[in-house]
């Protein structure tokens, strides 16, 4: 399987290895056929894709997510029925377990942080590298977070400064902690986060409890999504 082929985008690429899914169903959510038919042409070529699927509108969306047990989903914001963040939303309430990526053209920040809070796993706008687009989504399916190029040059925390210089509750992270949040931000996934720093998966998963815990969140998109509030840049 190869890894991440766009160097030059590196929040909008996560790489991922050997335990990603196999034979995944992604949704491709657009009005526009030819951003469709392009993104499905290289996501056919992927050996992680089982099948992919196309939908038009807020309720073709929706309705193919639960019929055909959709496992990733590529959402537009603006929809002819509809709003995309709202779809999303819509989609999480049936099957919590689908992932989503919004890609568009907006990147107005309050959309971005509208489509975190309501559950999307990253966000990446339309002229991104299509190749980094494709990447993108195999982070989320495989459970990273993923925040494209140009997306708040704040979104990812400066996990270099001391705790006394970093806001509650970033200041309560042990310099490890600081280090794990960081590589969580950038949509890595607990065996990527493993492997980079020599852990064990146990440990890292120990670890994120903890975070999750001092910062008062529940899971890894609402720990990215309160770095990105508190404006601390990467």
């Amino acid at each position: 399987m190869r890894g991440c082929r766009s160097a030059t985008s590196p929040r909008a690429c996560a790489k991922v290895g050997d335990d990603m899914v196999h034979g995944g169903r992604v949704l491709i959510v657009d009005d526009h056929p030819v951003v469709r038919r392009g993104l499905r042409t290289m996501l056919e070529s992927e050996t992680w894709v089982g099948e992919v699927f196309e939908a038009a509108t807020v309720a073709e969306a929706v309705t193919l997510v639960v019929a055909e047990r959709i496992d990733v989903v590529a959402m537009d914001v603006t929809l002819p029925d509809g709003d995309g963040i709202e779809a999303t939303g819509r989609i999480l309430h049936a099957r919590p377990e689908v992932k989503v990526l919004m890609l568009t053209m907006s990147d107005d920040e309050e959309i971005v942080v509208r489509a975190l809070r309501t559950g999307a796993r990253g966000y990446v706008l339309k002229d991104t590298d299509p190749d980094a687009v494709v990447d993108a989504l195999r982070a989320v399916a495989q459970g990273g977070v993923v925040l494209g190029p140009g997306i708040g040059p704040s979104v990812l925390a400066s996990m270099n400064r001391s705790p006394a210089e970093l806001p509650a509750p970033f200041n309560q992270l042990t310099a490890r902690e600081r280090d794990i949040l960081g590589r969580l931000a950038l949509g890595d996934t607990n065996a990527r986060i493993a492997r980079h720093f020599g852990l064990s998966e146990k440990t890292v998963r120990n670890q994120l409890s903890a975070i999750f815990a001092k910062l008062g969140v529940a899971d890894r998109v609402q720990a990215a999504l309160l770095a990105r509030d508190a404006g601390l840049g990467g």
